[in-house]
Order: structure tokens, then C-alpha cells, then sequence
């Protein structure tokens, strides 16, 4: 199980599971998630893996919670997860599994025949990378459902209810997902990928004038933009998009080449470039949707 003060890549013993870091007042009806960046790997997990620590930290979206981090100075929360997606993915149903993972029988109820887990990518992924294996023996059912009953479930609790007490506030919630992806893809024939990738379940997990606004305001600044190829919003996205209720959720995927070097996983010299233009475009965003500085002002 997570623990905190576990002495893996990225660690501190200050670090809970996860956290909510929120603005000294609310101002705008946003809220940032940030649910692949984790980088504190539990001591019982890397001896579990047949991989070494930085193969594992390949699924990582390194640096994501850092990018989007501005989000609070903007009046909006940012929940964002410690714990590695390699040891839990959030970003996925609460028991997308597979069976061939564990020693024992799973409950009736799991979902086995997504494709999500036909890829070796589940809510307890079996590999990262390139194929990579993770685990080096099956693990006990008793680990994949503690895993899921005291960090799913709870990273889950605390998105939902920021987005409650969003709409609750304003009549109105907007999640934006955030998200890194390769700066390749895995088969060639898909060629060169976008700088950015929004994803809204093709239209239906957001309202297209969101969208669309912070589409512009990336093109804006010099970058290509993408749309739902080949990321259109996993389950997060799928799950809490509902714009028929005025609650929006639209995804982004950063190219990691655009501010990290791939190999080392460290930071490189366009990150700060990357990150102030990503905060003129939640800037953007916010004036579009009239929460802008004149709106704020007058109240």
C-alpha cells in the first residue's frame, strides 16, 4: 500500500497520497487535475517490479502538476496525485483489471474486456513503456483492491467534490485534465504529433465554445493543436463531462519534447517558456468565459 514518507524516486516524507492545493479565495469556476504526475513510488512496489525505477517512471506525466501549477494564482484548485500512475491510474474505470494480474478470484464485478486492459493498461497497469512487464509474479487480489479502496476511491471523492462545489458556486464547473504525452508515437505511420492535444470525447464531454477557446488561445501562441487524436479524454474526461448539468471536462496533452528531455525525465530550457504560455491561456480562458479581471473588480 501508498505510504507516506516511502524513500522512492521523487519522495517526501511531508507528501500525502494526494492533495488539493486551493487559492486564498475561489474566483472562477476552473478546476485543474493533474492525476498522472506522481513520482513517489512505494518501497514494496519497486521490489515487486522486475523493472528498475526509472523504466518505471516512463508512464509518468512528469513536470504536469509543476506546467499547470499557476492554476491557484488563477483562483481555481489543482488536485494532483503522489502516487505513480504505474502503481494506480486514476484515469481509468475503478475496476478495469486483469484477471491473468492476480493470485485469487476478483469480484463478478470487474470490467476485464476493455481495451484498456487488453493493452496492458488497467486501473493497475501490467506495463509501462514499450511493453514493458512490470511485475515480476502475480499479485494478491487483497493488494489490487487495497490499492483501489484507499487511493482510487479517495482521489476520486475529493475531484467530485471540487467539481460540486464549483457548480455549487458559480452554476457552472470546468475540469481541465491535464495530461503529458511522448513526443512520438508508438507506430510511425502516425507521424509527427501536434504540440497539443485537447481531448473532448469528440463533443461530448464539453461544450464546444470551451474548446474552442483555448484551442485559439494555444494557436495563438505558435502551437499546433490537436483534437481528440489520438487522445480524446480517458475515463475522467468520459466520466465528469456532462455539459447537458454545465459541468465541462476537456483534456490536455502536452508534448513532452516541448519541455523535458525524454531520456533523463529533467526539465529543459523551453519549460518556462511552456509554462507562461500555458498561463496565458487559462488567463484567456477565463476572460472568454467572463471571469476576467473587470468581472472580478466589480465584485
Amino acid at each position: 500500500m501508498f505510504q507516506v514518507g516511502d524513500d522512492g524516486p521523487g519522495a517526501d516524507k511531508a507528501l500525502p497520497a494526494f492533495e488539493v492545493l486551493t487559492p486564498s479565495v475561489v474566483t472562477v469556476p476552473l478546476v485543474f487535475n493533474s492525476p498522472h504526475s506522481g513520482a513517489v513510488y512505494p518501497p514494496t512496489f519497486l521490489a515487486a517490479s522486475r523493472l528498475d525505477p526509472m523504466t518505471l517512471r516512463k508512464s509518468e506525466d512528469c513536470f504536469v502538476d509543476a506546467l499547470f501549477g499557476a492554476a491557484t494564482d488563477f483562483g481555481a484548485p489543482l488536485l494532483r496525485a503522489h502516487f505513480p500512475r504505474a502503481f494506480l491510474d486514476v484515469n481509468r474505470e475503478p475496476y478495469e483489471l486483469d484477471p491473468r494480474m492476480f493470485d485469487g478470484r476478483l469480484p463478478s464485478f470487474i470490467n476485464a474486456r476493455s481495451m484498456r486492459v487488453a493493452g496492458g493498461l488497467g486501473t493497475i497497469a501490467r506495463i509501462v513503456g514499450d511493453q514493458q512487464e512490470i511485475y515480476a509474479r502475480k499479485l494478491p487480489v487483497s493488494e489490487a483492491l487495497a490499492r483501489i479502496d484507499g487511493l482510487y476511491k479517495p482521489y476520486h471523492r475529493a475531484l467530485r467534490q471540487l467539481l460540486q462545489d464549483q457548480h455549487r458556486r458559480f452554476g457552472l464547473a470546468i475540469l481541465i485534465d491535464c495530461h503529458s504525452m511522448p513526443s512520438t508515437g508508438a507506430h510511425r505511420e502516425e507521424g509527427q504529433r501536434a504540440d497539443i492535444v485537447l481531448g473532448d470525447r469528440f463533443g461530448t464531454s464539453a461544450a464546444p465554445f470551451f474548446v474552442e477557446q483555448i484551442e485559439e488561445a494555444l494557436r495563438s501562441r505558435g502551437y499546433r493543436v490537436g483534437r481528440n487524436r489520438p487522445y480524446a479524454g480517458g475515463f475522467i474526461t468520459e466520466h465528469y463531462g456532462n455539459p447537458a448539468q454545465s459541468v465541462h471536462a476537456i483534456q490536455i496533452e502536452v508534448n513532452r519534447g516541448l519541455y523535458m528531455d525524454e531520456r533523463s525525465l529533467t526539465k529543459s530550457d523551453g519549460f518556462a517558456a511552456l509554462k507562461a504560455d500555458l498561463n496565458g491561456m487559462i488567463a484567456s480562458l477565463i476572460a472568454a468565459i467572463g471571469y476576467g479581471e473587470t468581472r472580478l473588480a466589480a465584485e
